[in-house]
């Protein structure tokens, strides 16, 4: 008997099934970007438990303390695999968007520059910790957040993507961490 509630899924979903989930928009947000639109993957129940099965294999229930998410899109999966590995969830914001006092870190960008934040306490120092967004490209805010959770102390355990786009080289940026990336165009 069920209560209606539980979902199981028989089919293993691949890195291949994903990234022929994941749509090509040309030209947005402007002229010359090919977007990766990953909400085809998110409205496919099997597909987005298995995105969340594959970004966190070989990480047991319970061994880390908690799962970061950089914002925005990296919270639905970090919130998910926090859910999953029985931890806590812990955001990565854009300055401004965190109401307690917070630690900053500002990277490049193309044109200009950003800043991420992350509350002062929302880690212990020597807390695990598995750092989750939905796009490797250049990088910078991927290391801005390393940054971040080594200023709070905490152990990087991984750092895991959905998608990377190696022809920006942002892996380069992030040499001698754990990087793990499902679909790399």
């Amino acid at each position: 008997m069920t209560d209606g509630l539980t979902v199981s899924f028989m089919t293993e979903v691949t890195a291949r099934d994903l990234s022929a989930a994941i749509r090509n928009i040309p030209d947005f947000p402007k002229p010359g970007i090919q977007f990766k639109d990953i909400t085809p993957v998110l409205a496919d129940a099997r597909l987005f438990a298995g995105s969340i099965d594959l970004l966190i294999a070989n990480i047991s229930p319970g061994s880390l303390d908690a799962v970061v998410g950089i914002d925005a899109r990296g919270f639905i999966f970090a919130a998910a695999a926090a859910y999953k590995l029985g931890c806590g969830f812990v955001p990565v914001r854009k300055k401004g968007k965190l109401p307690f006092q917070t630690y900053e870190e500002t990277y490049d960008l193309e044109y200009g520059s950003n800043t991420v934040a992350i509350h002062v306490d929302a880690l212990k120092p020597g807390s695990r910790v598995l750092l989750v967004d939905d796009l490797l490209a250049t990088g910078g805010t991927a290391i801005a957040a390393a940054k971040l959770l080594k200023r709070i102390g905490a152990e990087l355990v991984g750092i895991s993507f959905l998608i990377e786009l190696s022809f920006l080289n942002g892996r380069d940026r992030l040499k001698g961490l754990p990087v793990r990336s499902l679909v790399i165009y």
